[in-house]
């Protein structure tokens, strides 16, 4: 490839003496070894040319720069990238465009992510449209700033936002930018040029200031402030971001600028940055984020040139805690939705929590008492199907009952047109029943939230084998509209996410039955990075839920279901888990959860049901072996999914587990975490218990082969009949 193929900047310079550089590289102007080359010689040229008196960068087609091309994370180079012999991005951002003897100005609009926005913090000012979005994300990738970011966004919005803004990975946009002093002004789209090219002149000929961020100390305050907002970010990065050290390096390269100086800042910065590009959490954060990115694509359905029909009017059938939370996530796409109910009070009650659901986002300042009436104007009560005549698409929302399901759909069939798209939000019904009643089973699919449905990021959208294409293109067009990230999976009991992790809760109870305390189960759980354990889950599901589900999979799956009356028992008791404010665990007016030792006699109760006895190993279990105990039986159904063809690749069970179940993101997925482990290690301890206690733990032909070869399990079987 020639030289000026690979050029990916634009140098024009107008009769007013302004030379603007355009970054050129699609979709969002990414930094790239080339990007830098062909940067450094525009701004070479710029300031070797005597009628060029000041400078503009900014990117092509409205997107300023949506920073590194992440590609080159895990294993490839970045701050070692150079832009000449002996001269780094680092040197090239510092002493070629901060230190230039011409100023230049950042003209932001659409995205100055990442290394996008340290290149505009170099600049000399930043001029931004109001929706501009500016931030630092580079954490959520394992990795911190590399290019002088963890010093100059200090320097200019404060230590205590900069801290927050690159620890959350959030972004701000340009309204709040300019109030926190990240940008010098906020302009239209059609006044940004013009704008910043007046503003870089006035700054050469000192009608404006000359600033270079780097050494700028007003906005840093105090050391005594400094240390007290170093020592609270420890603590809270200490409490929420277990098992990850890179929070915790951004702080101390932050601190390092601010008590030894910026260019001991700048030092520290590139090398923890280059040591944290080859690091395993790392390489499973940036596995996840493709992942999310590929779940977009499914091979035989997006392949197809097919364009998403416009979705218009959508109607919710169910007002409960599901349906209220599709109906919120769906208005506040600006969708306009019909709730229906089958009485007032119902149906009073729904509207109710989706407006909860709304006033939520008006406490933490997301949305005004405006904007909540006007949201909350999308929104129509119902109580029969009439309206429904004239709806895009249903999202069936009621309880797991499977008669009422299918008399739904009937219904559904004679009142809505035949090109709207009929959806149930079950979590664990096959389809095909659900549908079995109805002429419709190409239009039918399954659109199912994870609760809170208005917060979960997850939409698994279940595809049978009669389901159109066009239905599912549509529905990953929904996805994306709500911001959800959709997964496309087969259609089989549980689906992707509840089979796979349907294991979870049953492996925890078999381990309390034989003598594991269930309060070290959880503690161990939450120590790898869930949310919460097995136990503390149930309770907040609730058990009516758990006892459904669970008979769905006993039914479906009796081989491998670990039969436990535990549950049961408590329910009889009237121990329905938080909603009842008892459970496994007792909970206080506040919902604040502790262990109860009433539990202890429930447990001995199941125990003589099941006619197990206590194992002592299992009583003094390392924490490592709960991991694994718990863990490895998810892992197995997690290849009987993939064997049969319910999810198309493993990267799609680990988006999944992530955004559905809350599997911590830095180890990369379920699938991703056992390969790190090796099928051999996961197939001989698994072997090794079923010997133990029963087929529950028994490895499955895809597991056990992939062991005796060697091979990992997320490579791709052509022998898989996928049933997408």
């Amino acid at each position: 490839m020639s030289r000026e193929a690979k050029r990916t900047t634009v140098l024009e310079v107008g009769d007013d003496g302004v030379a603007l550089i355009t970054i050129v590289n699609p979709p969002v102007n990414a930094l790239t070894a080339d990007i830098f080359h062909s940067l450094s010689e525009s701004y070479e040229q710029a300031l070797g040319r005597e009628d060029v008196k000041a400078i503009v960068v900014t990117g092509a087609k409205g997107i300023f720069c949506g920073g590194f091309d992440i590609g080159g994370f895990g294993g490839q180079k970045r701050q070692e990238e150079q832009t000449k012999p002996g001269y780094t991005s680092v040197d090239f951002f510092t002493d070629g465009l901060e230190g230039a003897k011409k100023p230049s100005v950042a003209a932001i609009d659409g995205v100055a992510l990442g290394g996008g926005l340290e290149l505009a913090m170099v600049c000399h000012a930043r001029i931004s449209t109001p929706t501009a979005r500016l931030g630092l994300p580079e954490l959520q990738l394992g990795v911190i700033p590399g290019l002088g970011g963890t010093q100059r966004l200090p320097r200019l919005v404060g230590l205590s936002k900069s801290l927050e803004m690159m620890l959350t990975s959030k972004a701000v946009e340009g309204t709040e930018a300019c109030s926190l002093g990240l940008v010098d002004a906020v302009v239209s789209p059609n006044e940004l040029l013009p704008t910043a090219r007046k503003w870089a002149l006035d700054i050469s000929q000192c009608r404006r200031p000359w600033i270079a961020s780097l050494y700028r100390t007003d906005r840093l305050g105090s050391l005594k402030d400094t240390r007290q907002i170093l020592k609270f970010a420890r603590s809270q990065v200490k409490k929420q971001a277990l098992n990850v050290k890179h929070p915790l390096i951004c702080i101390d390269v932050v601190e390092e600028g601010i008590i030894s100086g910026p260019q001991a800042g700048l030092w520290k910065e590139t090398q923890e940055s280059q040591q944290l590009q080859k690091s395993y959490t790392t390489k499973c954060l940036v596995h996840v984020f493709f992942a999310q990115r590929g779940a977009l694509k499914v091979p035989g359905i997006t392949d197809r040139g097919l364009m998403p029909r416009p979705l218009n009017k959508i109607a919710v059938l169910g007002g409960g805690l599901m349906g209220s939370g599709i109906a919120t996530a769906l208005i506040l796409s600006n969708y306009s939705v019909i709730l229906k109910e089958v009485n007032e009070k119902y149906l009073h009650a729904g509207i109710g929590r989706v407006r909860a659901n709304l006033e939520s986002h008006v406490k933490k300042g997301k949305m005004t008492e405006e904007k909540l009436e006007r949201t909350m104007s999308l929104l129509r009560g119902v109580l029969d199907y009439e309206s429904f005549r004239t709806v895009d698409l249903v999202i069936e929302a009621v309880i797991e009952d499977v008669s009422l399901k299918q008399q739904i759909f009937a219904e559904l069939e004679k009142y809505c047109s035949p090109y709207c798209i009929l959806a149930s939000n079950t979590s664990t019904i096959d389809l095909t029943i659900i549908g079995e009643r109805t002429n419709s089973l190409d239009r039918i699919a399954g659109a199912h939230f994870f609760s809170p449905a208005h917060v979960m990021p997850l939409l698994e959208i279940v595809r049978t084998r009669h389901t159109s294409p066009q239905v599912v293109v549509d529905l990953l067009n929904i996805g994306k509209k709500i911001k959800k990230i959709p997964v496309v999976v087969g259609n089989c009991t549980g689906f992707a996410v509840n089979r796979m992790f349907f294991p979870y809760t049953q492996a925890a109870l078999l381990l309390v039955e034989r003598g594991t305390n269930p309060y070290r189960i959880d503690d161990a759980i939450t120590k790898f990075g869930m949310p919460m354990g097995p136990f503390r889950l149930a309770d907040l599901v609730g058990f009516g839920v758990a006892i459904a589900t669970g008979m769905q999979f006993l039914e479906k799956f009796p081989e491998r279901t670990y039969k436990s009356m535990l549950i049961p028992i408590l329910q009889e008791d009237k121990r329905a888990g938080e909603s009842t404010n008892e459970g496994f665990y007792q909970y206080d007016q506040r919902r604040k959860a502790t262990a109860d030792p009433d539990l202890e006699k429930y447990i001995e109760k199941a125990r003589s049901i099941s006619g197990v006895t206590v194992d002592s190993k299992l009583v003094n279990i390392a924490e490592d072996d709960i991991v694994e105990m718990i863990f490895f039986p998810v892992v197995n159904e997690a290849c009987r999914i993939l064997a049969e063809g319910i999810a198309v690749k493993a990267a799609d069970l680990d988006i999944a587990a992530v955004m559905g179940m809350g599997f911590p993101p830095y180890r990369g997925g379920i699938v991703f975490w056992a390969d790190s482990l090796g099928s051999k290690h996961i197939c001989s301890r698994l072997d090794e218990w079923s010997k133990m206690y029963g087929d529950f733990f028994k490895p499955c032909p895809y597991l056990a082969e992939r062991a005796a070869k060697g091979i990992p399990l997320s490579l791709s079987s052509d022998q898989a009949n996928s049933r997408l």
